[in-house]
This record gives C-alpha cells, sequence and structure tokens, in this order.
C-alpha cells in the first residue's frame, strides 16, 4: 500500500462552452503535475464545460460533445498522473452532473451527483438526474472519495464514503462568491472532517461567468478541522498537496496559507473580475460609461479601469443645463485620475430639437418626469451610438438601491451590457470608493490613492435631472432605504418586520410598493456581478405583475 499520495489542484479558470480551450488547459495543469510527480491532478466541478451551464447542459449536442473532449483528454494524458475533472454525463437517458477519473487513457471511474442544488442560481435539479450514493474509487493504491459540491454540504455523502473505505476526501467544486462565502464553506467542511476523520480538500473554481463569481479560495483540512492549505482567493493556481499515511491514517502536508482579505476587498475584487471575465470571454476589449460626476459612475469607472487597464475605458460627460459646474470638474477630475479617455458630448441641443418635436402633443401639459427621462433616453442613445461606432461595450452603473426601487430609467441609464455594481447597495458604494481610495492591490490597473475625488463622495446625490434635484427628494435617505431594502430583499421580511426594526410604516409601505412595480425594469436590466445571495436575477424572481401587497 503507499504511504504517500501527491495530488496537484488546478484552481482555474474555465470558459463557458470552450470544451477545447478548457481541455487544453487541463492538458496544461497535467503536464505540471507530472513533471512534479504527481499520483493525480484534480479539477473543479464541470470544468471541461465551464459552470453554471444552466440549460446548455441540456442540448444533447452539447453534453455529447463534453462528453468526447473528456475521452479525448483521457486519450492525450494516457501516460502521467491520473486527472480528476468535472462535467456532465449521459447514461441510460438520465444527465448527470458527474466527475470524471481518467487514467491509462480512458475513463477509469465516475462520480455522479447525489444532491443537486434548488436554491439561489442553482436550478440542477431541473438540469440533472440524481446519482446514486456510491463508494470511493483506487489510485494508486489510496481510496479516494468525491463529493460533488453540494453533496458535502450533507451528511450522508461524506459518511458512506468512510464507512466503505475512502481514505481521504477530495471535493470539486463550482462555488459562487457571495460575501463571507468562505467562512461558510470552511464551517461546513470542518464538520464533515469531524464526521469522518478524513482529510478534506476542497477544490474550488475561479474567475467569473455571467454574474457569478467563483473566488478559488481552495483549501484543505486535516482531520481535526486543522487548516493544512489555503490557496489564494479570486487568482487562478496549481498547488501540489502531499498526502502521507501515518500510524493515525492520513494527514496533508502542511502548505502554503495565502493571505484572506476582509469583505470590501472581496466584494471588489469580485466586481473587478467580473468584468474582466465578461469582457475578455465575451470578446469586448474596451468598455464606455457616461460619467456623470456622481458617485455611483465614479466608482464603475474605477472598475472598470482597474479591470481592463485606463487605456481600454471611455468616459464620456452628457450635460445639460442642470448639470452643476461641481458634477462638471468631479467627472473631469475621476477620469485624468484614472487616467482614462474623457469626452464632453452636451445634449442641450438634441434636448431643445426633442422638445420641440414633442410640443404640439404636449401643448397644454405642464413639464413634468416625461421631460426628465427625456434627458436620459437621450444620454443613453449617445451613449450607444459610441459603443455601436467604436465597438466598446457600454457600462451601465445603477446601484442596488436604485435597481430595487427603479430609481433608473429603463431605455436610458440603465442602457448597457453589464452593471458591475448592480448589486451593492448605494451606503455600500461610498464605503467602497473610500476604501480603494485608500487600498491598492497588484492586480488593480488604474493608479494607486485618491483617484475617487472626495467631493463626490460628500456631496448630495443627485441625479441633476431638474434645478436643485436631490435624490431625498424623491426616496427617503439612503441609510434608511438600504435599511428597509436589506429587510424586504434579503431577509424576505414583512413590513411588520420592519416596523418592529423601528421604520416607519407608510415610508416601509412606500417602499415596497416601489420594489414590486419595478420587477418589470430589473426585468429587462443589464446583468451585474452577484455579491450577496440574494442578487436580482437568479437569486430573487418575481412576476412582474403582481398585485399583492404585505396587509401588516
Amino acid at each position: 500500500m503507499a504511504d504517500r499520495f501527491r495530488i496537484t489542484l488546478a484552481q482555474l479558470n474555465p470558459t463557458m462552452g470552450d470544451l477545447a480551450g478548457n481541455a487544453a488547459k487541463a492538458c496544461d495543469a497535467w503536464e505540471t503535475a507530472r513533471d512534479a510527480g504527481a499520483d493525480m491532478v484534480a479539477f473543479p466541478e464541470m470544468f471541461i464545460t465551464g459552470y453554471n451551464t444552466q440549460d446548455l447542459a441540456m442540448k444533447p449536442a452539447f453534453h455529447r460533445a463534453a462528453m468526447d473532449a473528456v475521452d479525448k483528454l483521457a486519450e492525450d494524458c494516457a501516460d502521467g498522473p491520473a486527472i480528476g475533472i468535472g462535467g456532465p454525463w449521459v447514461d441510460d437517458g438520465k444527465l448527470y452532473n458527474a466527475y470524471f477519473i481518467l487514467k491509462h487513457g480512458k475513463v477509469a471511474h465516475r462520480v455522479l451527483k447525489h444532491h443537486l442544488p434548488n436554491e439561489t442560481v442553482f436550478d440542477e435539479v431541473r438540469i440533472f438526474d440524481s446519482g446514486p450514493l456510491a463508494g470511493p474509487y483506487a489510485l494508486n493504491g489510496v481510496r479516494i472519495g468525491s463529493p460533488i459540491c453540494e453533496d458535502s454540504w450533507y451528511e450522508d455523502v461524506a459518511e458512506t464514503l468512510a464507512e466503505t473505505g475512502a481514505e481521504f476526501l477530495l471535493v470539486p467544486n463550482g462555488s459562487p462568491y457571495f460575501r463571507n462565502k468562505l467562512e461558510v464553506r470552511q464551517n461546513l467542511m470542518v464538520a464533515r472532517v469531524v464526521e469522518t476523520d478524513l482529510p478534506l480538500i476542497y477544490l474550488n473554481l475561479a474567475g467569473a461567468q455571467d454574474d457569478q463569481v467563483f473566488d478559488g479560495g481552495t483549501f484543505a483540512l486535516n482531520p481535526g478541522g486543522e487548516l493544512a492549505l489555503q490557496m489564494p482567493l479570486f487568482d487562478e493556481d496549481i498547488a501540489h498537496v502531499d498526502l502521507v499515511r501515518g500510524d493515525e491514517g492520513w494527514r496533508i502536508e502542511p502548505g502554503g496559507k495565502a493571505h484572506v482579505p476582509d469583505d470590501m476587498e472581496q466584494d471588489y475584487r469580485a466586481m473587478v473580475t467580473a468584468l474582466r471575465d465578461y469582457c475578455g470571454k465575451t470578446g469586448f476589449g474596451k468598455v464606455l460609461l457616461g460619467l456623470s460626476g456622481g458617485i455611483d459612475s465614479a466608482i464603475v469607472a474605477t472598475i472598470a479601469a482597474d479591470a481592463l487597464g485606463p487605456e481600454n475605458v471611455r468616459c464620456v460627460m452628457l450635460p445639460s443645463e442642470y448639470t452643476s459646474q461641481g458634477s462638471l470638474d468631479d467627472a473631469k477630475q475621476v477620469a485624468e485620475n484614472l487616467g482614462c479617455r474623457y469626452d464632453f458630448v452636451p445634449i442641450a441641443e438634441s434636448r431643445g430639437a426633442v422638445t420641440n418635436t414633442l410640443a404640439p402633443l404636449f401643448e397644454g401639459r405642464d413639464a413634468d418626469i416625461t421631460e426628465e427621462n427625456i434627458q436620459s433616453r437621450l444620454r443613453g442613445l449617445l451613449l450607444m451610438a459610441l459603443s455601436n461606432k467604436f465597438g466598446e461595450m457600454l457600462l451601465t452603473t445603477g446601484n442596488k438601491s436604485e435597481v430595487a426601487v427603479g430609481y433608473a430609467t429603463i431605455y436610458g441609464d440603465m442602457a448597457g451590457g453589464y452593471n458591475p455594481i448592480k448589486d451593492m447597495y448605494k451606503t455600500r458604494v461610498f464605503d467602497c470608493c473610500r476604501w480603494r481610495n485608500a487600498n491598492h492591490r497588484d492586480w488593480m490597473q488604474a493608479p494607486e490613492g485618491e483617484v475617487i475625488p472626495v467631493s463626490i463622495i460628500d456631496k448630495p446625490p443627485s441625479a441633476e435631472l431638474r434645478p436643485d434635484q436631490k435624490d431625498e427628494d424623491s426616496l427617503p435617505p439612503y441609510e434608511v432605504l438600504d435599511g428597509i431594502l436589506m429587510l424586504l430583499v434579503d431577509a424576505e421580511a414583512s413590513v411588520e418586520d420592519c416596523v418592529r426594526a423601528g421604520y416607519d410604516r407608510d415610508t416601509v409601505k412606500r417602499i415596497e410598493h416601489l420594489l414590486y412595480i419595478s420587477e418589470y425594469k430589473r426585468f429587462q436590466s443589464a446583468p451585474g456581478t452577484r455579491l450577496s445571495p440574494r442578487a436580482f436575477w437568479l437569486d430573487r424572481r418575481y412576476p412582474i405583475v403582481n398585485r399583492w401587497r404585505d396587509p401588516s
């Protein structure tokens, strides 16, 4: 029997649907493992396809091609370490989320996911069939158990593996980020280790797919729950881990312990990663945005510059007669601080033309929100024209507070292909700006220092669509609004719960109403980085037509 087993952990970033590219990444990592004398190289859940596949996995041509790619990978990597890699598998008309063990040029074993997640961003019950509880597989005389992602959240799979002879647990994951997710994972895995008294390796994807960010953070635990290895969050990385058999069984030899940043840095890194990968994987090298002189567009410009490089970000100021000199100065200062291109495109002439065109139809009616929205939609029109002409993806800049209550103009400032701050409440946007001004990391491509002027952070928020307009003319102070929304949205609290928390009943009812009637806007909004378990889109899905209101 072997007394030492080396496993190479490939915390890598696949691209959805790029079967050949993902297989090539796997082959490169396999060569690294072979050179390091590894017995096995392991990849995360569904690595061959990318994750989360959603309904794409059900397409017969796709899952057949993915299985063929796994077979070819086995053939190409026949002489060297075994491979563990995730992908779809069809057997007897059933589609499974599988983990393939490749050895000597063929698929030597398949693990089929048993517990299928059916909450938050996951719909695996409608996509995959549940596999049976099964025992471990053997490699070089060592018996390994591989609960696939959700399977490790429950006791039964790990206990079955332990009872049937597993000597350590290798858990392949496609676990997307939300704030403090690493702590959640580690607490659950400590429970599995305590229950089974087996070493455990938790291997996670890196990179982003649409709204979801896979934050890596692969770790290993020894019996008793001691942390033996912590790989970095968000970065692609490869680590070689040695397990050694002693008198008391297998243990993982201590490895590197990467720094775990605080939750604000993790949120910011998630937004940068999401935008970088969304652009990179869809083929956009450059972006543009409307830079208003406000805090939301300032942080989005900064995220974009950090993700893509300032030279690939175009900032456009589109002033009207209501745009203050302070906003003009602040917007230009942000672009200059970041080193981005800055364009100045006044909308007064265009607005006058539209107003004159509509004047005969609007005769006798007072000016109202219609005229305000014309400004926003003109800006959207001009920004989309620039996007079309220069091939730059338009970013939209609405924070979660505004997205929640519809404080944004559809086909206006909501126009765009991606929204990095879609799941960040306004009060946290302020904190995020202060954090970025005070911190710089080597993964940020924009300059360090106070890139967002303090004047932007300190001034009262305003859409500047009418004279002396302030956000608080239409909404409660953001501290109040965000507190209510965190209850109604993130906690699914009742109106009565909000009142008991100290909020005014009439204010809560008004916010609840705005939340419900804005569903149609969210349905048409751009995707954006998921930072919480209750992000708008896959986490929280409400009907557009909905007359129900909390009667409490």
